[in-house]
């Protein structure tokens, strides 16, 4: 399944990834900080989203109250609650 999340309070506007047997892929940051938003998709491409979740959750960039990774977990999460 391909997502689409529009993002609340962080730099990245939207994150797109597909979710397939909850193995998260081609995870896409519009906007944001290319450099590290590139490898962070990198890295997670393939992971668990229950692994996503816990790593990214409650990171946050600098003074603001989330960040593009926290989003992420949030756009999981939000998925997860749509399936129950």
């Amino acid at each position: 399944m391909h997502c689409i999340y529009n993002t609340k309070g962080s730099c990245a506007r939207t994150i797109e990834f597909d979710i397939n047997n909850d193995i998260v892929t081609n995870i896409k940051f519009t906007g944001g900080c290319p450099g590290n938003l590139q490898m962070l998709s990198k890295i997670m491409n393939g992971w668990h989203k229950d692994k996503i979740i816990n790593t990214c959750k409650g990171n946050l960039c600098g003074i603001k109250t989330t960040s593009c990774a926290d989003q992420l977990s949030k756009a999981l999460e939000t998925i997860e609650e749509k399936e129950k």
